[in-house]
């Protein structure tokens, strides 16, 4: 299985301009979102990518591609309906062929030389499967993401077979059917918006889409479905994945990327120089406070 295209769902409502908001990446170079997606894509070998976004959206998205314009293919969800549906606008795209899936609303920072993209994709082809990066996610995180439950795969360390896959799961419900050995207590596997799918995946979402029962069905809804069809894995990448969509999502995804990058000593600086002149609470704020404290005293 070789993996040479790859599919961004950007086409979320009130998520659509996530992509196009401007970072620096770990070269001091200014970037969209989305170049920096991109480049993660490109890193894992991928030759082709089909961006979903919503309809209005192209001339907007052509700009912020920069220099990966050559790339890209735009395919239109023209309504929102959903996770599942956006995947699948895509599906001629992706023809019969294995492809890395990204969320346009996540940047990604590898803790190693091989990006998270790379990472995954190598570990897919070597196992000829779909598999789902994952993270070492708390419990107070679970609003956020899918979560899967399974077990170790002996000899692949932070490799999971797959046995359970729930969206965003209550904690009493990840107690008690998503707790996978291993992790520190109080904490799960959580999707990290990268995946290698399948055409079986494919045929999994276009089940989850039929379903009346579901309302705005999602990926987690189609890939709870695989573990009773065949090999479905999950891979705890050695990185981690930034929510932009998340308040101050931005802020701490820049952060990191700067961290990680080549003015990560002049980031430092700053930081501490900001922390250092916080301004003091004022005089009469102080004397307030003190009052309130013997009166509570007394």
């Amino acid at each position: 299985m070789r993996v040479r295209k790859a599919v961004i769902t950007a086409a979320a409502p009130n998520q659509n301009t996530l992509p196009l908001q401007r970072l620096v990446d770990g070269s001091g170079e200014e970037k969209t979102a989305l170049q920096l997606i991109v480049e993660e894509t490109l890193s894992a070998g991928v030759e082709e990518i089909c961006v979903v976004i919503q309809p209005g959206d192209e001339e907007n998205y052509r700009r912020a591609a920069g220099g990966s314009l050559g790339n890209l293919h735009f395919v239109h969800q023209d309504r929102p309906l959903g996770y599942a549906d956006a995947i699948l606008k895509a599906e001629t795209f992706c023809g019969d062929d294995a492809f890395l899936h990204l969320v346009g609303d996540h940047l990604y920072l590898s803790s190693m030389a091989k990006s998270c993209a790379a990472q995954l994709v190598e570990m897919a082809e070597q196992h000829a499967c779909p598999v789902s990066a994952v993270q070492s996610t708390r419990e107070h995180r679970l609003p956020y993401f899918g979560i899967v439950g399974g077990a170790s795969v002996p000899r692949f360390d932070g490799l999971y077979d797959v046995r359970t896959v729930v969206e965003k799961p209550t904690p009493t419900l990840a107690e008690q059917s998503l707790i996978t050995p291993g992790l520190r207590s109080g904490h799960y596997l959580g999707y990290f918006g990268m995946h290698v799918l399948t055409p079986a995946v494919l045929e999994s979402l276009h089940e989850v889409v039929e379903d009346e029962s579901l309302e705005r069905p999602t990926l987690s809804d189609a890939a709870a479905k695989l573990p009773h069809r065949g090999k479905y894995l999950a891979y705890q990448l050695r990185g981690r994945r930034y929510n932009i969509g998340e308040q101050y999502g931005v802020l701490i995804a820049q952060l990191a990327i700067g961290l990680a990058g080549r003015d990560r000593d002049m980031l430092l600086t700053e930081l501490v120089e900001l922390l250092a002149t916080r301004e003091e609470p004022s005089a009469s704020a102080s004397a307030l406070a003190n009052e309130a404290s013997a009166g509570e005293a007394q």
